[in-house]
């Protein structure tokens, strides 16, 4: 299975690479995780929900992250297994660049593959399925950043000075004068 694509976050280039390496922000955006627990440097230990079609398991599973190169890109390795539900395995590349100030381009790469009654499913559904999980991450990790750093207050636009009072009153005499 491959998946690539971009999403623009609303935020800076530190702070989408920051939200990317907060577990916790993570952990509430990753639909179906339970939990994400360091193991050692850059290594975690996952447990997900999963329900791909008729297949609902566990998954207990393993990141690593490496070619770290903050805040622009880092490879996330990763493996995990659901017991009679099937085993995958793959990487991601994941890149940031900056759009603007208060905007960053994340693009990502996905190579995986699955065995067990997930291969048994068919590569349409697991497809299908990553791509929704992808699609509910990035709603949630959007929704979750914009809270985080909410757009700066845009200053109303300033109005137009109130005429003076005797020029109002003079305008008005020469439209009377004008129309009579």
């Amino acid at each position: 299975m491959n998946l690539t694509g971009q999403q623009t976050l609303p935020v800076t280039q530190a702070q989408a690479w920051a939200a990317l390496n907060d577990t916790a922000m993570l952990q509430a955006a990753v639909p179906g995780c339970e939990a994400i627990t360091p193991t050692g440097e850059n290594a975690f230990d996952v447990l997900m929900a999963v329900s791909i079609g008729p297949v609902k398991a566990k998954f207990k599973g393993k990141l690593q992250l490496s070619d770290l190169n903050p805040p622009a890109s880092y490879r996330l390795s990763f493996e995990g297994s659901g017991g009679a539900a099937g085993h995958g395995k793959g990487q991601a590349q994941v890149s940031l660049q900056a759009l603007s100030p208060q905007e960053t381009e994340l693009r990502y790469e996905v190579t995986a593959s699955v065995g067990g009654k997930l291969a048994q499913i068919g590569s349409r559904l697991v497809d299908a399925a990553a791509q929704k999980l992808a699609e509910d991450f990035f709603q949630r990790f959007g929704a979750a950043l914009r809270e985080r750093h909410p757009p700066a207050a845009v200053a109303p636009a300033q109005a137009a000075p109130a005429p003076a009072p005797g020029l109002l009153a003079r305008l008005l005499a020469w439209l009377r004068r004008l129309m009579g």
